[in-house]
């Protein structure tokens, strides 16, 4: 479950034009550990498609995501001016899409602001053999009133410059590098993580968690106005608390609900998502439409290789 702002600022573009024109200039080298490490040093991160089992799994403590869970989170978004009522419904469905050459599960997500429907997202994750979670691309339909009116942030591992990113380590540490949680310079994105606490305690209407890990998560191609985002993922459960750090928006979400889909919601759940996943290669011909079609698991998916 990723909740995150996509949204490069207009200085931030400068300093993406800044960075690209300095490599250019810097030899070839220096261009590679520049791309390599934009979220400081020791970010690098190194993809190879033989990490990844055959057969999709996602059992990070941090990060499980098992097929027919469903996740609600809520809270605020204020500014100086507003306050908005922000839903989030994270679905683990049951369906698997080849990414970069990786299969991977597909993350339903629905977000709701004031309760109508802003944005409807599959996202696609896998997990090494290691334990590492990594995030393979995002395709978030953006609504209007109630009425689609595109998906520009789609981004595909492996397409239009777009790199996968580690989403959750299998071994969380203080104090180690940064991490490159995704990477898309055509729609603007990159999203930073930096493990800032352990063993912390974190009580929502859920539960009382403990043993909870602190990721701040950012863009360091935004001003330092734009703020940060603290996530809080409990053992067993994940995201359970996210807060704000700075920003001219502060976004604070809690975990309110945890459901187990019955067979026959999983099943309308699929129905739903691979309706998405169709409509997909019609808005996005340029990106998603290169990518294989999104199927329902195979059985044994689930099981080791």
């Amino acid at each position: 479950m990723l909740i995150h702002k996509k949204h490069l600022t207009a200085l931030g573009s400068v300093l993406m034009l800044f960075l690209a024109t300095f490599t250019s200039t810097s030899g070839a080298a220096a261009a590679s550990t520049a791309s390599q490490e934009l979220c400081g040093p020791g970010s690098a991160t190194t993809f190879h498609r033989a990490d990844f089992p055959k057969k999709p799994k996602v059992t990070n403590m941090w990060f499980p995501l098992k097929p027919g869970m469903q996740y609600t989170t809520t809270g605020t978004v204020k500014t100086a001016t507003e306050t908005t009522k922000r839903t989030v419904v994270h679905t683990v469905t049951g369906l698997t899409k080849v990414v970069d050459g990786v299969k991977t599960l597909v993350m339903w997500d629905r977000d709701y602001s004031d309760g109508e429907l802003a944005e409807s997202e599959l996202a696609f994750f896998a997990q090494t053999r290691k334990g590492d979670v990594w995030l393979f691309g995002e395709y978030p339909e953006e609504f209007e009133n109630g009425k689609f009116v595109g998906a520009p942030s789609t981004f595909i591992s492996g397409l239009d410059k777009a790199k996968a990113g580690i989403a959750m380590k299998a071994k969380p540490r203080i104090s180690g590098p940064h991490y490159i949680q995704a990477y898309a310079p055509e729609v603007d994105f990159l999203d930073c993580g930096d493990v800032i606490k352990k063993d912390q305690q974190v009580r929502v209407s859920t539960g009382n968690y403990k043993n909870v890990l602190v990721v701040d998560e950012y863009n360091p191609l935004e001003p330092a106005s734009a703020g940060h985002q603290r996530k809080f993922y409990a053992p067993g459960t994940g995201l359970v608390k996210v807060t704000a750090v700075g920003g001219a928006e502060q976004e604070t979400m809690d975990l309110v609900k945890i459901r187990k889909l019955s067979t026959d919601q999983l099943r309308q759940v699929n129905r739903q998502a691979l309706m998405i996943d169709k409509h997909a290669y019609s808005v996005s011909k340029s990106v998603y439409a290169k990518t294989p079609r999104a199927e329902v698991a195979a059985p044994g998916d689930a099981d080791d290789d």
